[in-house]
């Protein structure tokens, strides 16, 4: 049997045009002569629709084109598999399913309901979602096939040390005596998950010697991004088809001959990371409605990543970078600001904010006294800066991408309504160390447009005389292992230490500033998520409370 893997970009919300994507591949798929065309996890509702699936309007508009797409794809001599969901008909627990749908002759002739909810980091499906209590066998074009929806396919024993669910929908299908396995997923990108997928996958196929075939989404949706990366595996669990990363696309496989495409993904992690964030920025700018950017260029390296993400995301014409010197600006920042402009062909404007700053001080003075200058002034500026930002947003009908690091936002090294000022936080779970690596990147894909000066010069805010991030801060390679081991790894400070050969108080002085600022991040721009652990949906602690490491 001939299988097309359909790598589709969806929209959430978007029944009219996730339908009518489907139907084009499909049509795709058809005309090259497959058997069967494999969609991803809800790819008509968009993933991850979340709350809308609390709304009756919104259900009774993904039955209404479920049910139009099946009478438009009559005419294809193929079976559909799509993700969309089911009412579960009881009138009790959550009122629907997360379902693989399959089309065939006009019509949905099977809905195979998911069976195991996730409900850790990103996801929340047990909120909405009923498990299935049981799932049946599929014949597509007389081959008998296990056809299972993301989860249901990632709790093979054989792999896990500890599993999180007691029952494996693989192996209960296998037993009915499957040829093959499809498994539809919106399974979100971090570092090094493609390569964990197909250990995971490779360990299934050979444990029950079937070949895989397995269909991810690409695009990115809110604070997620989604790699695509589909596969099919033979029942060795050798890679026969791959299709590319970060991309849509279609690849076909034969299920008899085990041959197929292979597209290429980006080996290199780091490049990986890179184009995660490039495609997270672009659906995030166009998805809500925007197509121009804005972006405070300070002359380091964090603002100069955040520009050539930009420019890769929506191009040069559509960025504009906004120099905004202070009284203790160097001249270098302004200088490599400019040439980082330049070298990447996009709009570079100049607004001083040294009057405004001299202006607020005046004003403040009669409340301020004789108080002395310290942080306050320093947020000051940072808050003129964000001031600036947003008044030119508002102006030009363009999107503020915020600037800072995960490394800062972890400590609290950002100004609230200041330099967090924006509607997406681009590079905010990308570890400093990570930003110049990125950078790197950066510098192939657009001829050295960061100028060497700011790789090298010292990282400072520059809100005081001589001011660098070392002053207050650890350097940061050491910083980033701690953060590592805290944020993505919940290590205690005393194991973080003992592994880094650190001193514990100084561990747990940076486990305290993170958990200090959970106040601030909760009022962060959405950010978009490359590591196992981001800030954000899938990171959930209090602000008010009174337990410390």
């Amino acid at each position: 049997m001939k299988i097309a893997l359909a790598q589709i970009n969806t929209t959430v919300g978007d029944l009219c045009g996730n339908s009518e994507k489907i139907l084009a591949f499909a049509r795709r798929a058809a005309d090259a002569g497959a058997r069967a065309v494999v969609f991803p996890e809800l790819t008509l509702t968009g993933y991850p629709p979340r709350d809308l699936l609390e709304k009756e309007s919104f259900l009774e508009g993904v039955e209404q084109h479920l049910e139009r797409l099946a009478a438009e794809a009559a005419n294809l001599d193929l079976a559909i598999v799509c993700g969309t969901v089911t009412p579960t008909g009881s009138a009790s627990g959550n009122p629907i399913y997360n379902s693989a749908a399959v089309i065939q002759g006009g019509r949905v002739v099977l809905r195979q309901n998911k069976m195991l909810l996730p409900s850790y980091d990103v996801f929340d499906e047990k909120r909405y979602f009923e498990p299935a209590p049981k799932q049946v066998p599929l014949t597509l074009d007389g081959i008998a096939t296990a056809l299972t929806v993301c989860e249901d396919a990632w709790n093979d024993k054989q792999y896990w040390e500890r599993r999180l669910y007691s029952r494996d929908p693989v192996e209960e299908l296998a037993e009915s005596g499957a040829n093959i396995l499809i498994s539809i997923n919106a399974s979100p990108y971090h570092m090094g998950k493609r390569a964990r997928r197909h250990e995971i996958f490779a360990a299934t196929a050979r444990h029950f010697k079937i070949p895989i075939v397995y269909v991810n989404l690409v695009g990115g949706n809110d604070q997620l991004v989604f790699d695509g990366s589909s596969f099919a595996m033979d029942a060795e669990g050798r890679l026969i088809a791959t299709a590319a990363s970060f991309e849509e696309d279609l690849v076909f496989m034969d299920s008899g001959a085990l041959t197929g495409e292979r597209h290429e993904n980006y080996p290199d992690e780091c490049e990986a990371v890179y184009q995660a964030l490039a495609l997270g920025t672009r659906d995030y700018i166009r998805k809500c409605g925007f197509e121009r950017v804005i972006i405070g260029l300070s002359g380091g390296i964090d603002s100069s990543l955040t520009a050539a993400v930009a420019v890769d995301a929506v191009g040069r014409e559509n960025v504009t970078g906004i120099g905004m010197p202070g009284p203790y600006s160097s001249d270098h920042s302004l200088t490599d600001a400019r040439a980082l402009a330049a070298n990447l062909g996009i709009r570079f404007e100049v607004v001083s904010i040294r009057d405004q700053y001299e202006a607020c001080r005046g004003a403040l003075k009669p409340v301020f006294g004789n108080d002395g200058v310290g942080v306050t002034e320093e947020n000051l500026q940072s808050r003129l800066r964000g001031l600036t930002l947003m008044a030119l947003s508002n102006k030009w009908g363009a999107l503020v991408l915020t600037t800072g690091n995960k490394s800062e936002l972890a400590v609290g090294y950002c100004t609230l309504y200041g330099d967090m000022c924006g509607g997406l936080a681009v590079i905010s779970d990308v570890p400093k160390t990570l930003v110049y690596s990125l950078s790197r990147v950066a510098n192939r894909r657009h001829g050295n447009a960061i100028p060497e000066n700011v790789f090298v010069k010292a990282p400072s805010a520059e809100l005081r005389p001589n001011q660098k991030d070392s002053d207050s801060l650890p350097e940061y390679e050491v910083l980033d292992q701690i953060l590592r081991g805290y944020v993505e790894n919940n290590e205690s400070p005393q194991r973080i230490a003992d592994s880094l050969h650190l001193p514990v108080t100084l561990v747990r002085d940076i486990v305290n500033k993170v958990d200090r600022n959970e106040y601030k991040r909760q009022q962060a721009a959405p950010g978009l998520k490359v590591t196992t652990k981001a800030f954000g949906i899938g990171r959930r602690f209090p602000i008010a409370q009174r337990f410390s490491e």
